[in-house]
């Protein structure tokens, strides 16, 4: 018996009208549909006249609901996963489950539609030609702060989804992390109540700050740190002898902290231009 196929399938991030008519084609002619709540996913079908039947499958309980969705994958039954809205898979239990259909080798395909992350990257007005999405962070203040200082260097455009109740604090620590950076913050894409805001990292920071309460799904889109010219050991000895008196020992160190170089590698280069 051949197996079934597992269906991918991008739904509406909220404007029902931002569906494929392949999505809806396979969400009819599918068995069954997983979704994380059944309460939303059936808003989207009861629109477009689509009677399949669901099973929920959600982040607590993918363990039990993915063993019984590969079990009817297996049996020759084809499963349509959607999340609550945008491509299933992505900060979501849906990559689990592709993953173990994947590792039985069972068919999978993708019905492509509305991201989150892409559609507020190319809102943002920040370069997209290289970006890095980071999705959630962790929820713990000094882990958050410690996750974004190893991003300080990231010169790619940075996207991260955030809960409406922890951007406040996620601003406020992105600011002291990454500084004075461009930004902009994306709520409720394509729903009644978008809300796109750009400026600073400080400026965002503040004007959430100043809310008594934000709501919706969040992602913030920040600008990657400036791309700097790399310098040869020899051009950054040259600049520095230049400037210095001391002995070379105590040169090759302070430029050795400084830079990260290797000591020996630059105490050679500051006895060969001192000759």
């Amino acid at each position: 018996m051949s197996s079934g196929t597992l269906y991918v399938v991008a739904t509406p991030l909220g404007n029902l009208e931002d569906i494929t008519f392949r999505a809806v084609r396979v969400l009819k002619e599918a068995p069954v549909i997983a979704c994380e709540d059944t309460r939303r996913t059936v808003k989207l079908l009861n629109r477009y006249e689509i009677r399949t039947p669901m099973v929920v499958f959600h982040e607590y309980n993918k363990a039990r609901a993915g063993a019984g969705i590969l079990r009817r994958l297996r049996e020759g039954e084809s499963v349509a996963l959607v999340s609550d809205a945008g491509t299933p898979a992505i900060s979501d239990p849906g990559y689990d489950l592709v993953r173990d259909a994947v590792a039985e080798g069972i068919p999978v395909e993708v019905i492509p539609g509305p991201s989150a992350l892409v559609a507020a990257l190319v809102v943002s007005g920040l370069p997209t030609d290289h970006f890095a999405f980071e999705g959630f962070l962790p929820n713990r203040p000094v882990r958050r702060r410690k996750a974004l200082a190893a991003l300080s260097r990231e010169t790619r455009t940075m996207i991260f989804y955030e809960s409406p109740h922890r951007l406040a604090s996620f601003l406020a620590d992105a600011s002291a992390e990454l500084g004075e950076r461009r930004a902009c913050i994306v709520r409720e894409l394509t729903k009644v109540h978008e809300e796109i805001v750009r400026g600073t990292l400080p400026e965002l920071s503040a004007e959430i700050a100043g809310r008594s309460s934000v709501l919706g799904e969040v992602t913030v889109v920040v600008a990657g740190a400036p791309k700097t010219v790399e310098l040869s050991v020899e051009e950054i000895v040259r600049a520095a002898v230049e400037d210095a008196s001391g002995s070379s020992r105590d040169l090759a160190r302070e430029i050795s902290e400084r830079t990260g170089l290797s000591r020996k590698e630059v105490y050679e280069e500051i006895l060969r231009q001192r000759k």
